[in-house]
């Protein structure tokens, strides 16, 4: 690829990614990452009310390496190498959500390098391949947030790149890494070990896998109910689904009503037109740098299914897939190669690449695609005059207080519940207040029905209601009492 259209592409990306990171809201599961590296991986919240700034203060911490191990195998489901390398990148550019997020940047620009280098070895453009990767929904989206898919994703790739070049030791160093980043990355790791027959690279992988196992021991029971359970059929749709979508984006949820139901036929025309090219093309009949392109593909759908076999859960989300996005842009690369797509097939190419950037102009610009938080503190912060803010507390403090909190301004005053607490005494002091609908989690979804059980007593009255908030002031006969 001439140097001109790799500056032109990586250029692209870095808006992309960077927009993505800048305008995109706070979410849930980013909140483990900035209180974790913090020093504060459970905060003790006030029982009283306090201001939304208070949020933002505790994640301005610094936590040392070894506090990061203790925390993570008494609190958290993660390995530790993502979490050692933010606190690295906090102390150089700071505590905020965008700080760290742009972390995630860098190992996406370099994942985008490293998808034109396997490019270059499968025989297909590298501009393509890249292009197709920076398309898929799932690749933008987590590499845009303070998560550890980004490096996973870079050291797979990195490691698959190494095994094209022969080098089986540092191929798995790579890969070890990765898995040590994200335990999801071990499916890739392993199919592309095994249809490298790269046998070499498993001794190199084995400390980080053993540190991994050290990890998953103390946390294996930490997140019980955390997926529904496993059934054959559902998992199947709901797979087909999140893989559609982590390639196409969430285009449907755009449209309402009928528009909705066209834009989803749409798209699944699309998908299944892709995967018919390319059975037609018979990658696994190449050479062995498409065959590892192939094992890289189809590895993270069938390894969560496997997953969900053994362990009676469905462990399927949209960007656990994206450990397979770059391999499926490549296939989607090397069967547009003019050797073998044909005149008839010409145009599938451009129409895969429309829908992608379709997508991703959603995930840029549309709140349907974004989690609430941003949305319900600005509601909240418009609506709540001399009130308060009542805010589910939800399963442990971290991520529906974090992602609202630092949303909000930061003299916004909260009250957190549980699902246990005593509602009605709690504010009886108020005349005024705003509930903040997240429902995010198990105990949020309980606090927030005991909120509305009190709320809709005779001496309280809904006067405003929002998307993700509700406004209610005392009634008359209340306020003489």
């Amino acid at each position: 690829m001439r140097f001109r259209s790799w500056c032109a592409v990586m250029g692209l990306a870095a808006l992309v990614l960077t927009s993505a990171a800048w305008w995109r809201g706070a979410e849930y599961d980013e909140q483990y990452t900035l209180f974790l590296t913090a020093g504060t991986p459970r905060p003790d919240w006030p029982e009283t009310v306090f201001s939304a700034g208070m949020v933002a203060a505790a994640q301005t911490g610094h936590a040392s390496l070894a506090d990061i191990a203790r925390d993570l195998r008494s609190t958290d489901v993660h390995p530790p190498l993502y979490f050692w390398a933010v606190v690295g990148w906090r102390a150089v550019f700071g505590p905020g959500l965008f700080a760290a997020r742009m972390l995630s940047v860098l190992f996406g620009l370099v994942s985008l390098g490293l998808t034109g280098m396997i490019a270059r070895r499968c025989g297909v453009r590298s501009a393509t391949a890249m292009l197709l990767t920076l398309g898929c929904y799932g690749f933008v989206y987590t590499n845009a947030i303070a998560r550890g898919f980004a490096p996973a994703e870079m050291l797979t790739l990195g490691g698959v790149a190494l095994l094209l070049r022969r080098r089986p030791l540092l191929a798995g160093l790579c890969l070890g890494a990765a898995c040590c980043c994200n335990y999801l990355a071990v499916f890739v790791a392993a199919a592309v070990i095994v249809a490298a027959g790269a046998w070499l690279a498993v001794p190199a992988a084995v400390p980080f896998l053993a540190l991994d196992v050290w990890f998953f021991a103390a946390q294996h029971g930490a997140r019980p109910g955390q997926f529904p359970p496993f059934a054959i059929w559902p998992s199947l749709l709901r797979l087909a689904k999140y893989q559609t979508a982590s390639v196409f984006g969430g285009l449907p949820l755009y449209f309402d009503g009928v528009g909705r139901v066209v834009v989803e036929a749409i798209v699944g025309l699309v998908a299944v037109g892709m995967v018919v090219w390319l059975v037609r093309a018979r990658p696994w009949r190449g050479g062995v740098a498409i065959r590892l392109v192939v094992a890289g593909a189809v590895a993270p759908p069938i390894g969560l299914l496997l997953l969900g076999f053994v362990f009676d859960n469905t462990p399927i989300e949209l960007r656990y897939f994206s450990f397979g996005l770059p391999f499926v842009a490549l296939l989607v690369a090397w069967a547009s190669r003019p050797i073998a797509r044909g005149k008839r097939n010409a145009l599938i190419l451009p129409i895969v690449l429309a829908v992608q950037f379709a997508g991703i102009a959603g995930l840029l610009l549309s709140p349907r695609t974004m989690q609430p938080y941003r949305v319900a503190a600005a509601e909240a912060a418009a609506l709540v005059g001399d009130g308060v803010v009542l805010l589910p507390r939800g399963n442990d403090g971290v991520g529906i207080v974090g992602a609202f909190g630092i949303e909000a301004p930061p003299a916004l005053p909260i009250l957190l519940f549980r699902p246990t607490d005593s509602i009605a005494g709690r504010i009886r002091p108020y005349q005024r207040v705003v509930l903040a609908l997240l429902p995010q989690d198990r105990d949020s979804i309980a606090t927030i029905a005991g909120l509305h059980t009190v709320l809709s007593a005779p001496d309280w009255r809904r006067v405003a209601t929002e998307p993700d908030v509700e406004v209610y002031e005392r009634t008359g006969t209340e306020k003489r009492r």
